[in-house]
């Protein structure tokens, strides 16, 4: 009877509102049948990519489709190895290298390897390259939202640590109530950057040769590759559209929402006259179809699941105390047969890339170290403009909710937006005013690098309590004085998140930026990024392994001996919590 009560209660308040959200989640299920047909679909050796405009409402759901999909593995990957790392001393000293190695490695240092395994391993459907190419959007959105999350927990107030001891709140509790809501706003901030960091290379990842075999999947990003190899600008410029078109609904419908629901985890003691507002969630909060499945399914499932939980936990711990020495000697077998299997494992792969290293001659080792010094000049000489550029842009809209629902959308767009589709017209405006591809290089490096500085500059801006902003009011401190004692102090650790991601994304990106494509021409600036694109399209892959390690091998060292002493400085001299 209690249900049927509901039901009817329900049915009475069902508005304009529920009937949009009912044919949102069709369309998305609907969307999804679809995807899941192309994924299970046999392989095909080439897929011919239809350049009319027609097609491109299905290839941008595919794309988005696989941006997502890796956006989750990404969240899911950034929560474990985050908090791991920031509460595990031992484990710390061996995962932020590792970070460092994995976030340095271009995806054409991934691509090869992982794309023949997963086709080997789904021989007769799509699964194989589908997932490749997940797994390669996963690898430009992760590294900056794993090192956000990481410098929040380090960040977090002692204070908070003390209450949530006094509250005897277990691990799990802490984690919901406390230590996801305080990265909350850096997360979601760099979560819209790994979405633009995950098209920036969607030409690459749904369309590449390696040696003489061609993959592609039906997407926006193999539309875009193929319309610029046929130089054919109408289909260039409708993939441009389809792209705008799909970034403004994402914001309007998923981030914009987040970021306006996420404002009431701000760590401040007195309440901002102006916070962030979305009309969706507004919407979405008034909807009783949406609050049904939250009271009566969500709520209850959540709770039974967590109870069970807790249960399993409980019996463990029982049958653990009964059997508490073969329980010991079990997980002490368990640890060392896998540290075995790890070290076999990384023994088969040092050998296998070692005999791929000592292919390279002398000379050619010689002409790395030239190209890289060249490539770290172009990546400094980036992330220099993009600092002096980014941060009063960053800080403005961070500090003010007005121009910041304003320009949110066009951040998004700029910055979500596949620079690589625009190299081409970039190239022509540079070569029209004499800059050859040398220097403009790194305008083009400077298109996918300038946002991770932005992004984080802006979370660390809307991060500042409102109460600091208003003491500095009633102070009368001047702009520079506003600036040195309280914004630049206040943006500083977002901002070293910023600078080391947005160094890793500039070295990722000169793999495209020092190598652009367009019609029958191939303008090459030299440099290691353009290095590791041409050995790749020749099925190198000694002269692709050793300009892929004296590349993470660099990036490595400069994130030890320069990232992460401002990284102390920043937590131990500017955090706002201390």
């Amino acid at each position: 009877m209690s249900f049927v009560r509901t039901y009817v209660r329900l049915r009475r308040r069902t508005s304009w509102i529920d009937l949009f959200v009912f044919a949102g989640i069709a369309a998305l299920l609907f969307g999804l049948l679809s995807v899941g047909k192309e994924w299970s679909g046999e392989l095909r050796p080439r897929v011919d990519i239809d350049l009319s405009p027609s097609a491109l409402p299905k290839y941008t759901f595919f794309s988005l489709v696989r941006g997502f999909a890796a956006y989750g593995v990404s969240l899911a990957f950034t929560l474990v190895y985050g908090y791991v790392a920031a509460y595990n001393k031992r484990a710390e000293k061996i995962m932020l290298p590792l970070l460092d190695i994995l976030q340095s490695i271009p995806v054409l240092g991934f691509l090869p390897g992982l794309v023949l395994a997963l086709v080997a391993t789904f021989p007769n459907s799509n699964l194989g390259l589908e997932l490749a190419c997940v797994l390669m959007i996963f690898t430009g959105q992760v590294w900056n939202m794993t090192f956000s999350f990481y410098n929040s927990l380090r960040s977090l107030p002692e204070e908070l640590r003390e209450a949530a001891s006094v509250y005897k709140l277990n691990w799990w509790q802490r984690f919901i109530k406390l230590e996801l809501p305080y990265s909350a706003m850096g997360l979601i901030w760099n979560s819209m950057m790994s979405m633009a960091g995950g098209w920036f290379f969607l030409t690459i990842t749904e369309a590449f040769v390696l040696g003489d075999k061609d993959f592609r999947l039906p997407g926006i990003g193999s539309y875009m590759s193929v319309a610029i190899a046929h130089g054919d600008i109408r289909a260039m410029l409708s993939a441009v559209l389809a792209m705008i078109l799909m970034i403004l609904l994402v914001d309007q419908l998923f981030w914009r929402p987040i970021v306006a629901w996420a404002q009431k985890y701000k760590f401040e003691e007195t309440e901002s006259a102006q916070v962030e507002k979305s009309l969706v969630l507004d919407l979405l909060q008034r909807s009783q179809l949406l609050k049904f499945a939250r009271e009566r399914v969500w709520q209850p499932t959540s709770a039974a699941s967590m109870r069970v939980l807790q249960g399993a936990v409980a019996l463990e711990q029982v049958e653990e105390k009964k059997n508490e020495s073969a329980t010991k000697y079990l997980k002490l077998a368990f640890t060392w047969l896998a540290r075995a299997a790890v070290i076999a494992l990384l023994f088969y792969g040092a050998g296998k890339l070692f005999s791929l290293l000592f292919s390279v001659n002398l000379a050619a080792w010689i002409n790395i170290l030239f190209r890289l010094l060249l490539t770290l000049v172009r990546v400094s000489v980036a992330v220099i403009i993009g600092t002096l550029i980014m941060i009063p842009i960053g800080v403005a809209i961070g500090l003010n909710p007005k121009l910041s629902r304003i320009l949110q959308p066009v951040v998004q767009v700029t910055a979500s937006f596949p620079a690589p589709m625009l190299f081409p017209l970039v190239i022509l405006a540079l070569s029209s005013a004499g800059v050859g591809i040398e220097v403009g290089a790194i305008v083009l490096m400077l298109l996918g690098t300038q946002w991770y500085i932005l992004f984080n500059v802006i979370a660390g801006a809307m991060g500042i309590p409102h109460d600091l902003r208003e003491a500095a009011r009633v102070a009368r401190l001047t702009q520079w004085q506003t600036w040195k004692r309280l914004i630049l102090p206040g943006i500083f650790p977002s901002l070293v998140t910023g600078w080391v991601t947005a160094t890793g994304g500039a070295w990722n990106a000169s793999i495209v930026a020092e190598y652009v494509h367009f019609g029958n021409k191939n303008l090459i600036a030299t440099g290691l990024g353009s290095l590791i694109t041409t050995a790749t399209d020749a099925g190198n892959f000694g002269m692709l392994a050793a300009g892929v390690i004296a590349m993470a091998t660099t990036v490595v060292l400069i994130n030890k001996f320069f990232w992460r002493r401002l990284y102390a400085i920043a937590e131990n001299r500017y955090s706002l919590n201390k």
